[in-house]
């Protein structure tokens, strides 16, 4: 049971600098608690001929690319050859992968972005993590709190998984799109290698291989 929501079901765990944290997890929301304190062991270990440590516990790679008005919270590490653009916001806990793109007001607090992903237009990205390549169209946001403030159920066709959070945004998998301003509700679950139409309400989760299109119609991908 529950096999499609583990860790490895998700995400190919070489494409973060989070792997050793991510291989601690039998799901990967367990990591969220985490990983401010994961950001700061591992930053004090990084070569120092690729990162450069900028003010509290932020470590920003020299290939980087990190636009004058963006603010950087710590704990926080910045990839190499990530680009943070223009007035992004980085809220603290966060760990943006190689060759990432946080955009324009894109707001991260509390996350892990593997290599490759894109954030790149307007995007608020909260007790989440994406995996690798994973991309979020323009003015697509995670909801990471439920309205009634109650720790949040994952909510699967195999039963119910307590999280014993209360704040829990979405977990993407590998090569996830998500189309322009979608709402990934609290407690979402997106298997790799999934589409999500553009202006969806998406809750709970979706297998691997699926486009979803709306609220109960999801379909399965198949190849030409």
């Amino acid at each position: 049971m529950y096999e499609n929501w583990k860790t490895t079901s998700l995400y190919d765990l070489t494409q973060t600098i989070a792997a050793d944290l991510l291989k601690e997890t039998e799901y990967p929301w367990e990591a969220l608690p985490k990983i401010g304190d994961f950001i700061k062991e591992l930053g004090n270990q990084l070569s120092l001929e690729k990162y450069e440590k900028k003010g509290e516990d932020v470590w920003i790679a020299k290939s980087a690319a990190v636009a004058e008005t963006a603010a950087i919270h710590g704990p926080a590490i910045i990839g190499e050859y990530a680009q943070i653009r223009h007035c992004a916001y980085i809220r603290g806990n966060v760990i943006v992968g190689e060759g990432a793109v946080v955009g324009n007001s894109t707001e991260l607090k509390n996350v892990i972005l593997f290599n490759k992903v894109q954030v790149p237009h307007y995007n608020y990205v909260g007790d989440s993590i994406l995996g690798y390549c994973s991309h979020m169209g323009a003015g697509s946001i995670t909801s990471n709190v439920k309205s009634d403030k109650t720790l949040v159920v994952l909510h699967t066709p195999d039963g119910e998984i307590e999280t014993g959070m209360k704040k829990f945004g979405a977990m993407l998998g590998d090569y996830v799109e998500v189309g322009c301003g979608s709402v990934l509700n609290p407690g979402t679950v997106v298997g790799r290698n999934v589409n999500i139409y553009p202006l969806s309400m998406v809750r709970g989760v979706i297998l691997e291989n699926s486009i979803y299109k709306k609220q109960g119609e999801i379909v399965e991908k198949y190849n030409k």
